[in-house]
């Protein structure tokens, strides 16, 4: 594999400046085309030398229109991104439809390094590598463009690098001792690049392995890749490629196809199910404390929570909400209501705007509304296209498998009404004045269409009802019923989940 980048490749210095002039012109004219297409673009570049990856993002961000880029080298975890999801940070970097990403060293960087050291087993590598083909098939399916490249060279080339920077004082400093050590570990680490560039090379998320140890035709064969890549989409746009597909024409999660479910799982909620007023008063005094106690103790212990509430208009989710946030302190915690996406949303992955906001750890964080309005409302009122709702489902329970990583407390929760309970909440809501805002013609829209909706939950709650993640059908006709189980459950959960003390 390695191998078959071509050594002792080595361009002429003449044919190096008659090439770059016109290389840069279409490279320019490329990016300023790809800017008005719905497409992010991301090049990695990887490689066993920090110093020729810097070299390299520092050529292209020559090259490149810089006010389309951002650029990115991952080094250690902050505080802030050690205690979330491993994602989270990479998520958050993703550039916007129309921009480009560079980034020197990226997701493999961590586990090349942790694997070549045996910090880790070939299991937990393997592993690793097949979620970030996850992620990256994820982000590829929207749209984006993903270029790879691996640098290589030989240790004894990179030896005489190394000696030649040791000579002049002010070139010290791109050495650091990290890369002696891997230099030093050269063949364990090309070993690990292998096996990951194996398990992560898929024809819409390519690698191209380049040979690096001379600098002209390294930097002439990576800008030429971009540009075939870069002309590629831009001819694929102009011939109105089908985005409800993968961009690239590659299966959408073969061997998992869509299949609708009949049952009807909403059926086998008792919505009968009630509360008497004066034992409300008491549970709710006695979960609010013991919620209050059990998310300190979390916070102590850094364990995070992420509650997700959905249900039918007016199935009582703000009331629930507003006890939970009487019990659950202020600093510790935060309500995300998610409403029409905004503009800089809607330039990124529909998943990146729920990424942002995932707490860290010990912080309890609830969504009003979640990432599943893209298998709802989304789905419902054709703004998601069928493919794209359909595989929507397994993009959903990679997100939450990650969510629930290292104990982390995931809760879902359907609030569930009938129809005729909502029509009665409904008309309650425009007769009492202080109440009237909370309805409005969508809402009596989306009544309309409410066996469509029943569909679509239906189908929601059987295909991400995972043993992490499951789903909790809360019967809401009595709301001071479905605030107590809401309570309980919370506190079931937390107790399950924290240390003894």
């Amino acid at each position: 594999m390695f191998e078959s980048a071509e050594q002792g490749n080595a361009l002429p210095k003449s044919d190096y400046k008659r090439q770059v002039p016109e290389l840069r012109h279409q490279l320019l004219q490329a990016q300023f085309a790809l800017q008005s297409l719905p497409y992010p673009i991301i090049i990695i570049v990887e490689g066993v030398d920090n110093t020729v990856k810097g070299e390299v993002v520092n050529r292209l961000n020559e090259w490149l229109d810089t006010r389309g880029i951002e650029v990115y080298a991952f080094g250690a975890k902050t505080d802030e991104e050690a205690e979330r999801p491993r994602f989270w940070r990479y998520w958050r970097s993703l550039p916007s439809r129309g921009r480009i990403a560079l980034f020197s060293g990226s997701w493999y960087t961590g586990s090349l390094i942790h694997k070549t050291f045996n910090e880790i087993d070939d299991l937990e590598f393997d592993c690793h590598m097949k979620r970030i083909a996850a992620f990256e098939q994820t982000i590829a399916d929207d749209g984006a463009v993903i270029l790879k490249f691996w640098l290589h060279m030989s240790q004894q080339y990179q030896k005489k690098s190394f000696k030649a920077l040791e000579k002049g004082k002010e070139y010290r400093w791109k050495v650091s001792e990290l890369d002696y050590r891997l230099h030093q570990s050269h063949i364990a680490y090309t070993a690990a690049a292998k096996q990951a560039v194996i398990l992560t090379n898929h024809p819409n998320t390519p690698w191209t392995i380049v040979e690096a140890e001379d600098q002209r035709y390294r930097d002439i064969t990576v800008a030429k890749a971009i540009l075939k890549a870069f002309q590629a989409r831009i001819a694929g746009s102009a011939a109105n490629i089908d985005r409800s597909s993968s961009p690239c024409g590659v299966a959408i999660y073969e061997g998992q196809p869509y299949r609708r479910d009949t049952d009807n799982i909403l059926k086998t909620v008792d919505l009968t199910q009630q509360i008497e007023k004066s034992h409300y008063r008491n549970e709710l005094a006695t979960y609010q404390q013991k919620l209050n106690d059990l998310s300190w103790q979390a916070y102590h212990q850094k364990k995070s929570m992420v509650l997700v509430f959905e249900g039918w208009d007016a199935a009582g989710k703000g009331g629930v909400i507003r006890r939970i946030m009487q019990a659950v302190d202020a600093r510790i915690s935060r309500v995300i209501s998610v409403a029409a996406p905004s503009d800089e949303e809607l330039a990124h992955h529909y998943l990146w705007r729920f990424w942002r906001h995932v707490p860290r750890a010990g912080h309890v964080t609830l969504y009003d509304r979640s990432w599943y309005g893209r298998v709802l409302v989304e789905r419902v009122e054709g703004f998601a296209s069928p493919a794209e709702w359909q595989r929507a489902y397994h993009e959903i329970n990679e997100f939450e498998d990650q969510l629930t990583d290292q104990n982390r407390v995931l809760c879902k929760f359907w609030l569930h009404i009938d129809k005729n309970e909502q029509l009665a909440r409904f008309q309650l809501r425009e007769q009492t004045p202080y109440k009237q805002h909370k309805i409005t013609d969508e809402d009596w829209r989306n009544r309309a269409k409410w066996d469509e909706y029943e569909e679509a939950v239906n189908d929601m709650v059987s295909k991400t009802n995972t043993e992490n993640a499951p789903w909790i059908l809360v019967p809401a006709t009595s709301k001071k019923f479905a605030r107590i189980m809401i309570l309980k459950t919370m506190c079931e959960l937390l107790e399950r989940t924290l240390d003894p003390t």
